[in-house]
């Protein structure tokens, strides 16, 4: 019945894996290359009496927390509400259909279409609210 989304799901897997294997050595390569220039151009002594650490209450950069924990959360809220819709738009309108052939096709569009749309709506969702905490911090 789901058979609409394991190519997608399955090919979204192994890209979003391999991606994030290489970008992990690229991180790591990069980080070693910028340690060994800082260390050849940097002694000891060009750190004396220099080192100052800046104090997050009396900065003018204000911090921002991480919203990803929001953005999962929601577009998870809105994966499960598309399928119950997908789930009663199925039961309602393609059950009462004879053809076989129909009854896949139209399953298929009525499951992944509200699926997509509520995933959507869910990081839409997320978005303005990280838009307007982000608006509260910066005006108090």
């Amino acid at each position: 019945m789901m058979d609409f989304i394991t190519a997608p799901l399955v090919v979204w897997i192994c890209v979003s894996g391999m991606y994030s294997l290489f970008e992990l050595y690229a991180r790591r390569k990069e980080r070693m290359f910028l340690y060994e220039r800082l260390g050849d151009r940097l002694g000891s002594e060009a750190f004396k009496g220099k080192i100052e650490l800046p104090l997050f209450a009396g900065s003018s950069i204000p911090f921002f927390p991480s919203f990803s924990g929001l953005k999962f959360g929601c577009l998870l809220v809105g994966v499960g509400l598309g399928l119950i819709v997908g789930m009663i738009l199925d039961v309602t309108m393609v059950l009462p259909l004879g053809n076989e052939w129909q009854f896949q096709k139209i399953s298929g569009i009525a499951y992944g279409a509200p699926v997509l749309f509520f995933g959507g709506l869910g990081l839409i969702i997320s978005f303005l609210v990280e838009k307007t905490h982000k608006k509260n911090v910066e005006t108090k």
